[in-house]
């Protein structure tokens, strides 16, 4: 692996002091020059002074930053970085949990690059072409870190090509060995010791959303004796949670069919009464519109659909289904009961999400407490300079 910086690019906009602060994305517009994706690349301010060195891309981000420091990007300091990484998981994963972000990329200033572990498992998931021509060698350099934590297999995702504007929350193609072996592409791991069904190969993420962990934690203290309608199921990560929390029905609804199956093996692989629980593979504007045509009100309805919005131009139309969508979910819940709201997208602010919501309560003329409002967990740390970062949202809140 090259340890020097073989391209130069001249900034062209004063990023100077987000930069230093940590934030790990240069945009396209905002330097001059190019370099072929992965290429180790410096990069000056007008009058040739050192301001950064990181990695190409092909995308609308030019460079994703690795060092403020006018040193190497070399394996010595992604090495560091990955070891940094693995102490804080030590210090944060909860107790029977052995599903977890081990590098978060961005977060664990290793940016393009995010690792998950499923029990005796990993996924490499790239972000962008930069990332993707590192993989191998960021994969080997895994390899020996991994295993010592128990690791047998890796496998890879990703795209060898950036996409319009990269966000955290984007789902990746299917996965490659890497090392190890596969006999299954289905796992089943611990959460708070809630057991998960999850597809590693051709599940959304990497598999599973392990970002709703604490969100998910919540659902089960509050669900006692409820009603439960989880939109958007995926996996039913929140309606397994809801079992096991004493929900005394729960509904799940998801427009994927292999999606719809992993929610039912997890529901059984709880123990949870098979009655208890209706598995619903359907569109979820249409079954919302089914619902309002029915008597039917739930305690607790939870809707956290896919990114709305995975580029800036989409937001406005985003924040027209967030409406819409919250509009059709609180006129489904019973007075008293509660509604989750859930975003992952990065390009929709917490305030832009908390007033959709509160628009939708305003219109349909419903008060709302706000309860909890809920981010990924301490496994996916956030840069505070590194808005983007902050994507998800999951907050809580009671109907009055």
């Amino acid at each position: 692996m090259t340890d020097i910086s073989d391209a130069r690019l001249t900034l062209v906009r004063p990023l100077e002091r987000a930069l230093r602060d940590g934030h790990p994305w240069i945009y396209r517009d905002a330097v001059k020059g190019t370099a072929p994706a992965g290429s180790v690349v410096t990069v000056t301010d007008a009058k040739g002074a050192f301001v950064a060195r990181g990695l190409s891309d092909d995308g609308v981000i030019a460079v994703r930053v690795f060092t403020t420091r006018d040193e190497a990007l070399s394996e010595p300091l992604l090495r560091a970085r990955i070891e940094d990484a693995c102490q804080l998981r030590d210090a944060v994963v909860p107790e029977g949990t052995d599903a977890y972000r081990l590098i978060h990329g961005e977060g664990d200033r290793l940016p393009g690059f995010v690792v998950d572990v499923y029990a005796s498992l990993a996924v490499l998931k790239t972000d962008g072409a930069g990332a993707f021509a590192w993989r191998d060698r960021f994969a080997r350099l895994l390899e020996p870190i991994l295993r010592a934590r128990g690791v047998q297999t890796l496998l890879a995702r990703g795209s060898n090509t950036g996409e319009e504007e990269p966000s955290p929350d984007k789902s990746q193609a299917k996965a490659e060995l890497v090392w190890g072996a596969l006999d299954r592409t289905r796992v089943t791991v611990r959460e708070h010791g809630m057991a998960l069904v999850g597809d590693v190969m051709l599940g959304q993420k990497t598999g599973l959303f392990l970002d709703q962990r604490e969100a998910r934690r919540m659902v089960r203290g509050i669900a006692k004796g409820l009603r439960v309608l989880n939109l958007y199921a995926y996996t039913g990560g929140f309606s397994v949670a809801a079992g096991l929390g004493g929900a005394r029905m729960v509904e799940t609804v998801d427009i994927a069919r292999g999606a719809i199956e992993l929610a039912e093996e997890s529901w059984l692989a709880n123990g949870l009464d098979p009655s208890a629980h209706r598995a619903i593979c359907d569109d979820v504007w249409k079954h919302l519109a089914n619902l309002a045509k029915s008597r039917l009100r739930f305690d607790l309805v939870i809707a956290d659909p896919p990114s709305f919005a995975p580029r800036a131009s989409s937001v406005p139309k985003a924040m027209e289904a967030y409406r819409a969508l919250h509009a059709a979910s609180l006129a489904l819940v019973a007075p008293g009961g509660f509604y989750l709201a859930g975003s992952c997208s990065s390009h929709v602010t917490r305030a832009m999400f908390a007033e959709s919501v509160q628009e939708s309560a305003r219109k349909a003329r419903r008060s709302l407490q706000l309860l909890e409002a809920k981010g990924a967990p301490a496994d996916h740390p956030r840069i505070p300079a590194f808005s983007e970062g902050d994507y998800l949202k999951a907050d809580l809140y009671r109907v009055l």
